[in-house]
């Protein structure tokens, strides 16, 4: 007998949310499995926990996220609101007009060529594969031999380049969604100079009147249809008036929904276009006052981004070893960003012996620290080949992890909790193959599972942290259109190959995922809110004209400084800066 499935809601607030979203989504589709009855073994992850079964009007059997998406008025481009799952056509019998008829017909936008091929399929026409030469796609072991977008994309061996035609992130949606799933706010504009969302207390205001009524009737819509909710994950765009919105929702989530996990994840991009000194100043006031309200009404709030920083003068983008990767294009760092946030989400979507979002929640979120970090190591960097034992056992004086929230470690092995993901080393020896009287090279080499090797890893990084690991053998699946943004030194499964041998496409990756309640962030906290704190005074007109007001910042900024001071560590002595120590006076 399964698990009981915990469901999960997931809301996704802002264009570039959406962008990892999107992303996001197109992962755990191609990791379904449509058979059941295939005889495959079921997948370590239970897709039943994101994912809702439906049926159309004609009879077909749906399987869609359990997903609500806003955005601005012309951020779709050619996505339909409604979508295509319960279309009916037209009856044009309900015309009774008889006079004169004039016809305006607007140019629809322009398809890419991943788009159009997807019509082909949806109209049920088999892509052809390529003339020329096109490195082939290599499918995960176990997956399921149906005819689906995925095996037809797999069958028809195509790479697409869409870096330079990606506008929005319905650009690559390769999946259907639900006629309730998006939400398009019509007072905003997505381009031009006018009507921008750009200020805290625009989002906040929008949470009212239709937007509200709108909200709540597709939250009661996924939400009614769920026997066992664990929660809900937000995702949403820490540096616009997103923020705001979010804020409002989450308190909603808090207020309506007591007792279930609001896991949020603050999503800021590297670089903002059209970005000017006052728009770099309304980011920061953003991320301040999203980072303090988003926290106070969720079960814990992580900041995703791989800027160097969320203020006014970042350092360099983070760099991974493996990716070649554009942090200036949405299209790939949201790409990298969904990459980790599939694993540092596992835990909550395990078939078997999953910790659902409120134990996650406890674990890391204690004393007040309701903010936590994230590093990632996209790919984790091991030899096709090799053991688990080697791969970790070369980390002695540094982590395998980069900082995914623009925190870095303290390297001193403090930490208040953590939880650890690593997945995708399917095929690879987990254990040290050692023969019988082979004197062990390092302690990691003696253990016998490699839950084992990666619990002893972690706890000699960290000897005195509460902390749980995940290992997974499954992948993240890595399908068209995923861009292909790694290093040629990767094989097909995402491992390290030796340079004599041609390179191939990624299917699949390994990743390992850090969520953490550190000391590191309070030195975080503080910069955020001095930075915020020496700026506001100066504040723009137009921010303050859309609220909050004067007082309603300070109190935040202050409850942001009072939230830093949770970090302190007793063990180490204070961590913050001397000027933060100056403001206890």
């Amino acid at each position: 007998m399964g698990s009981v499935c915990r469901e999960i809601v997931t809301i996704q607030l802002g264009h570039y949310s959406n962008f990892v979203g999107t992303h996001w989504w197109n992962l755990q589709d191609a990791s379904l499995s449509y058979e059941p009855d295939s005889g495959a073994l079921p997948s370590e992850l239970q897709s039943d926990v994101l994912f809702r079964e439906g049926v159309t009007l004609g009879g077909h059997v749906t399987y869609t996220p359990r997903l609500i998406a806003m955005d601005l008025k012309g951020s779709l481009q050619t996505l339909r609101q409604e979508g295509s799952l319960y279309e009916t056509g037209k009856d044009t019998s309900a015309f009774t007009w008889e006079g004169p008829m004039m016809t305006h017909k607007e140019t629809p936008p322009t398809k890419n060529s991943f788009l159009q091929d997807l019509d082909k399929l949806d109209e049920g026409e088999m892509l052809a594969k390529p003339e020329f030469n096109t490195p082939q796609l290599q499918p995960c072991s176990g997956a399921v031999a149906v005819p689906t977008v995925n095996s037809s994309l797999e069958h028809a061996q195509k790479l697409y380049r869409l870096e330079g035609s990606v506008r929005v992130w319905s650009d690559f949606l390769r999946i259907h969604l639900h006629p309730r799933t998006i939400s398009v706010i019509h007072q905003y504009n997505h381009d031009g100079e006018s009507q921008r969302l750009e200020a805290f207390g625009q989002g906040e205001a929008l949470c009212q009147g239709v937007v509200l009524e709108e909200l709540e009737d597709r939250l009661h819509f996924f939400v009614e249809e769920c026997d066992y909710l664990q929660g809900f994950q937000v995702l949403c765009d820490l540096a616009d008036g997103f923020s705001g919105l979010g804020s409002k929702v989450t308190e909603l989530l808090h207020d309506s929904y007591s007792g279930r996990g609001i896991l949020t994840w603050g999503l800021a991009p590297v670089t903002h276009p059209d970005s000017s000194p006052v728009k770099e100043f309304y980011h920061l006031m953003n991320c301040a006052l999203g980072t303090i309200n988003l926290a106070n009404h969720s079960s814990f709030f992580c900041p995703l981004t791989l800027r160097g920083g969320l203020g006014i003068r970042p350092t360099t983008p983070t760099y991974f070893p493996h990716l070649n990767y554009d942090p200036t294009l949405w299209f790939h760092s949201s790409a990298v960003l969904a990459l980790a946030l599939d694993s540092l989400t596992v835990s909550y979507r395990l078939r078997h012996h999953s910790a659902p979002m409120r134990q996650l929640a406890d674990t890391l979120a204690v004393s007040g620290r309701k903010v936590v970090a994230a590093y990632g190591s996209v790919p984790f960097p091991m030899m096709q080949g090799s053991c688990l034992p080697d791969a970790l056992g070369g980390y002695t004086d540094t982590l395998p992890w980069r900082p995914l929230s623009a925190c870095s470690e303290l390297g001193d092995g403090r930490c208040f909790g953590q939880s650890v993901t690593l997945r995708g080393l399917e095929g690879q020896n987990l254990v040290s193959p050692l023969t019988p009287g082979t004197e062990p090279p390092t302690p990691l080499h003696s253990c016998r599972s490699g839950e084992e090797v990666l619990a002893s890893f972690m706890s000699r990084q960290y000897p005195s942290t509460p902390q749980a690991v995940h290992l997974l053998s499954s992948t993240s699946k890595l399908t068209p259109p995923f861009p292909q943004i790694f290093s040629p030194y990767l094989d097909s499964k995402g491992f390290l190959r030796p340079q004599n041998t041609p390179p191939n496409t990624v299917s699949g990756l390994p990743v390992m995922s850090s969520l953490q309640s550190s000391p590191a962030l309070g030195p975080w906290l503080s910069e955020l809110q001095r930075g915020a704190t020496a700026l506001y005074p100066r504040v723009a007109p137009s921010f303050l004209s859309q609220g909050p007001e004067i007082d309603d910042i300070q109190e935040a900024l202050d409850q942001l400084r009072s939230l830093a001071h949770c970090y302190r560590d007793d063990r180490g002595g204070v961590l913050h800066s001397s000027e933060d120590d100056d403001d206890d006076d």
